[in-house]
């Protein structure tokens, strides 16, 4: 069994906060299975790990929203004999917008890959997690589970999604020997969305937000140490102590405050992108 390379899966790896969860853990020297949407993006990746890291590297271009990717996935894996202990379900899309000014088509699209997609992946991987245990299962959620905002109707309710069923797992697979953890981030510099929000938002709004290079060493460390839930940041700790302490009328007047500068800003309707080809509605 020492002989054994074990591999890390991620998905939605090509760039964003997967990029940075995908050079974190070539930094601690895993070796790695990439996957993403086609594109040059996935593969210019694997070779500046392979060359800085001196890790091996496996990429896989697939659609997640199509579920007979997810299945040919897992079976690639096994047909290469590839090893993964660590399974991290990052792949996703955010938007922020009304919810009448989403198309049903972009709806759909989101729930298969924020949804729908990391279950089906876990059921199929949990069994090779079984067999090289111990091992790890990370899924990537948000902190716009934990709060009603204006503009993340869906989006927060696929992410609250994966937190029960990241909370109810860790039960479940304990007795197995695997570790089960969810992040919820909050905004993070990983598109010109955000990116603008930095820009314009004062206070509260702006400090909130987290380069994905700082936030991927404190997930993956946590992860590792099996933590349950990792929120990083001070102020989005804050946040959620807030939220469990303050009165409902209250917690309303701060997250109006919260939201006041995202709410004024002139914003198209985007879809805030974790797998890179997703476009808006």
């Amino acid at each position: 069994m020492d002989q054994i390379k074990f591999y890390t899966l991620i998905t939605g790896a090509s760039d964003g906060f997967g990029k940075a969860l995908a050079i974190e853990c070539a930094r601690r020297k895993m070796n790695l299975v990439l996957v993403a949407l086609p594109g040059p993006e996935l593969s210019n990746l694997a070779v500046f790990i392979q060359k800085n890291f001196l890790v091996d590297v496996k990429t896989f271009e697939k659609d997640l929203t199509n579920e007979a990717d997810c299945y040919d996935l897992h079976l690639d894996t096994l047909f290469l004999d590839l090893h993964i202990n660590i399974l991290i379900n990052n792949a996703g899309i955010g938007n922020t917008q009304m919810f009448t000014e989403a198309s049903p088509e972009f709806l759909k699209r989101q729930i298969k890959l924020n949804v729908m997609a990391p279950t089906l992946l876990t059921s199929l991987f949990v069994p090779e997690l079984k067999k090289y245990s111990p091992a790890y299962l990370l899924n990537i959620g948000s902190l716009s589970s934990f709060f009603y905002l204006p503009k993340k109707q869906v989006y927060g309710a696929t992410k609250s999604f994966i937190y029960f069923f990241s909370k109810c797992l860790r039960h479940e697979l304990k007795r197995e020997n695997i570790s089960v953890s969810v992040a919820c981030p909050g905004g993070m510099n990983t598109n010109f969305s955000v990116s603008l929000i930095n820009r314009t938002a004062n206070g509260i709004s702006r400090i909130s937000i987290l380069d994905p290079e700082k936030v991927a060493p404190i997930v993956i460390g946590k992860m590792l140490k099996g933590k349950a839930v990792i929120v990083p940041g001070k102020m989005n700790q804050l946040s959620m102590l807030l939220n469990k302490l303050l009165p409902s009328f209250i917690k309303n007047i701060v997250t109006a405050k919260l939201m006041n500068d995202l709410k004024s800003l002139p914003l198209p309707s985007v879809a805030i992108q974790k797998d890179r080809s997703y476009r808006a509605a």
